[in-house]
């Protein structure tokens, strides 16, 4: 599993290429973004909505999105925030992780790669949230070794949901 950053500028716009298989790959999770609210009609999910989404994460400059390829294929994606806007929380974040095909591993691994990284970088743990209405998110969390710390509402829409959190070093 490859993790490389996307990178955008004013002058760079997603590549057309990228864009269609970040499509597919958002379109496949059709039931999580019934669940996350974040798109108007998650069911037909377009490129300029899944750019748009993309961008926004990137204007924050401790934002990474990171595209995960294994075989050449866009296997998943994951956006991280080094630093969270609350001085309070000293963790990196999982803003997301979303794969295309489920049961394969992909996930298992990109969050791997991830905690790595952050370990790597001399972090001590990491955090996420999931909503309150997605066992299976919640399922998936647990079974690598994420633990619930709190429960609370989201920043960005105001959802219920629990915040986990993943010591990195022993």
């Amino acid at each position: 599993m490859i993790l490389t950053p996307l990178k955008l500028t004013p002058d760079h716009d997603i590549p057309a290429a990228v864009l269609t298989e970040l499509t597919a790959l958002y379109a496949a999770n059709e039931t999580f973004l019934a669940l996350s609210g974040d798109f108007p009609d998650p069911g037909n999910v377009r490129p300029e909505e899944i750019a748009r989404e993309l961008a926004d994460e990137l204007a924050n400059p401790d934002a990474a999105v990171l595209l995960a390829r294994s075989e050449g294929q866009l296997a998943g994606i994951a956006v991280t925030l080094a630093h969270h806007p609350d001085p309070a929380d000293p963790d990196p974040w999982i803003g997301l992780l979303m794969v295309g095909e489920h049961r394969k591993g992909h996930g298992r691994r990109i969050a791997q790669v991830v905690e790595d990284t952050f370990r790597d970088a001399g972090r001590a743990a990491v955090r996420l949230a999931v909503l309150d209405d997605n066992p299976n998110g919640m399922a998936f969390w647990t079974s690598l070794g994420y633990e619930v710390i709190d429960h609370r509402r989201d920043r960005q829409r105001d959802r219920p949901c629990a915040v986990l959190r993943k010591q990195l070093t022993n």
